[in-house]
């Protein structure tokens, strides 16, 4: 009777995923008028959007990451800041500082770029750490402080940072800790060679630049679809199978079938990984229209969710082994019991 009822909730919460998620199709026709071959990007976006989760994006110059996000910004309506990180950056540029209003003869706050619903941190590794921490804690915490003032951000808030992975010469790499605040890590790789060909006739006929992206949902809508999200269900053995995932990054050796990965890693996955897994399957989920979560879909998340949160050891790097090699054995040999 329990089963047949949990049914019949599933059932009608896929009712109101199916008729609230309609902008989610419509999203990603747009974008695809404006991105060629950059699906799994937008959908990314669209997982960081529905959880609140902010994104790091890895990827050479040239492959649409400014592009994407404000195609994102444009058709949710929210306000769009990019902000390029540079050396000579300071905490004040990003989140704002207080200024002299001679007339009021007082001190007044001049809000920093950080007050959009969507921020582009650009080239974010090319900052010192102290711009970095400014950005890491107005993400974390949903609010900056400037003076004696503190103010909330906007919502949604969604933090798009992007870096090189070949250029580092005069940059700042992210300490572990601080990566550990991205949910997800995405990495960009060069379009095929048919996409390759769509994006050169699209721009000598101007059609990319000129075409114009529609608004096909606003912010409140957001806020309502990741309501509904919270609301997915997800069974027991779907949960620890993500528990498992994150513990064999941690405690391999427990795993007989993956005791080999214990001198490949440093050290594994924080809590974070956890929670994060959890969110972004249950947001494919709905993006998917189904009010249930399968284990393909944690499965489809898991590289991007756990990259950033393995280190691995110097006999792993000397051996020329990469972390997305340990992920994948590790889904590989689990199974969900």
């Amino acid at each position: 009777m329990n089963e047949f009822l949990q049914g019949e909730e599933i059932k009608k919460l896929e009712e109101r995923i199916f008729a609230e998620s309609k902008w989610v199709e419509e999203l990603k026709q747009s974008a695809g008028k404006i991105l060629v071959g950059q699906n799994e990007m937008v959908e990314r976006l669209l997982i960081g959007l529905l959880t609140g989760g902010h994104i790091l994006l890895e990827g050479l110059p040239g492959l649409a990451k400014t592009l994407a996000i404000k195609t994102l910004s444009t058709s949710v309506g929210g306000k769009f800041q990019r902000i390029q990180f540079t050396p000579d950056l300071l905490p004040a540029d990003v989140i704002g500082t207080m200024i002299y209003n001679p007339d009021k003869r007082d001190f007044e706050v001049k809000k920093g770029p950080i007050f959009a619903n969507f921020i582009l941190a650009d080239e974010i590794n090319r900052s010192p750490a102290k711009v970095q921490s400014a950005l890491l804690e107005a993400m974390q915490e949903r609010q900056v402080t400037i003076g004696p003032h503190t103010f909330g951000l906007e919502t949604p808030f969604l933090v798009l940072a992007t870096q090189n992975p070949i250029d580092q010469e005069g940059t700042y790499p992210l300490p572990e800790a601080q990566m550990d605040r991205f949910m997800l890590k995405v990495q960009i790789g060069y379009p095929n060679r048919t996409e390759e060909l769509e994006i050169m006739r699209r721009n000598l006929k101007g059609d990319s630049m000129s075409a114009k992206v529609p608004q096909v949902t606003n912010p409140e809508t957001i806020l309502r679809s990741r309501a509904l999200v919270e609301e997915i269900y997800m069974d027991e053995k779907v949960e620890n199978y993500i528990v498992d995932l994150v513990f064999a990054t941690r405690y391999p050796q427990k795993y007989p079938e993956l005791s080999k990965l214990r001198p490949l890693i440093s050290y594994g996955s924080s809590p974070r990984a956890t929670i994060s897994l959890g969110k972004a399957a249950k947001a494919l989920a709905f993006i998917r229209r189904r009010g249930f979560v399968i284990p393909d879909d944690v499965r489809n998340v898991a590289r991007d969710v756990l990259r950033h949160r393995i280190a691995i050891t110097y006999e792993a790097e000397a051996e020329g082994i990469r972390v997305e090699q340990i992920i994948d054995e590790i889904l590989r040999e689990l199974e969900v019991v």
